[in-house]
């Protein structure tokens, strides 16, 4: 923004969020822009923010099938080769296995080891991670990183298992868009529709996105995403080559672990 607009834009929002009308701030954001003083990008940023309290750690989190962590026992050249390759500056780190987070690892703590304290170790170097539900709105999350100085959460279950992992980026993210640079990793989309006419999905792929995206409705009461729904008519998490079908689609798992799909190839069933 240059100066003059910066200036005028912080008096909108003073107005706003300082006004005493009984109205929404919806309404009062919406009318603003309507009188011109709030340009679009503006006004879109401003609903964002009000909409962050309707959304949950679970909506905007990475999940557990794509977190980028290390175990407590790896080497400090290990942890920093995967630092370099992942191109993220903080890392989640584990004992024995993902539900038991036991710390993280900021790049610049690598520092102190790599020039000269070779006696440093990664329990010493590591930082106390930080939990919060699946359940916990975003944000809160936001207040609770600006209050802490922190920039990463882990996200626990039910369960207290490993949900997924949330910072500060996704939360800004949900405000002003996607955010991105020179080191993040091309991202494969979670819907790719191959030459056959079948379609390669990831198996945290909403039913909502994929009717709005391929027109296929799949109806369910059970479950939200497509991994979940192939679980539920499986009545197991299905492994890798397995086939299942609706009677409408055939679904076959391409990536799975022990808990979730991550790929599969949805194509009509041929009647």
């Amino acid at each position: 923004m240059e100066d003059g607009s910066e200036n005028r834009f912080w008096s909108v929002l003073r107005r706003i969020f300082g006004s005493r009308c009984d109205a929404p701030l919806e309404e009062i954001i919406l009318e603003a822009r309507q009188d011109g003083e709030l340009k679009n990008e503006e006004f879109l940023m401003l609903l964002n923010v009000l909409k962050l309290s309707q959304k949950q750690a679970v909506e905007i989190m990475v999940p557990r099938t794509d977190l980028v962590c290390c175990e407590v026992n790896d080497s400090m050249n290990e942890v920093a080769r995967t630092i370099i390759e992942s191109g993220h500056s903080r890392i989640p780190i584990y004992r024995e296995n993902r539900d038991h987070m036991v710390g993280l690892v900021h790049a610049k703590d690598l520092l102190e080891f790599f020039l000269g304290d070779k006696d440093a170790s990664l329990t010493n170097i590591m930082r106390a991670p930080y939990f919060i539900p699946e359940t916990k709105n975003v944000r809160e999350i936001l207040l609770e990183f600006q209050s802490k100085k922190i920039h990463m959460a882990i996200v626990i279950d039910e369960y207290g298992g490993t949900s997924g992992m949330v910072t500060l980026e996704d939360v800004l993210e949900e405000i002003v868009g996607e955010i991105e640079d020179e080191y993040d990793p091309p991202k494969t989309p979670d819907i790719q529709v191959q030459q056959d006419g079948s379609f390669y999905v990831s198996g945290r792929t909403s039913l909502d996105e994929l009717k709005d995206e391929l027109g296929i409705e799949i109806h369910s009461e059970q479950v939200e995403t497509i991994g979940g729904y192939v679980c539920h008519i499986a009545g197991k998490v299905p492994q890798k080559e397995e086939e299942f079908s609706d009677g409408i689609f055939r679904f076959t798992v391409k990536e799975a672990d022990a808990k979730h799909i991550q790929w599969m190839e949805i194509a009509p069933v041929v009647k």
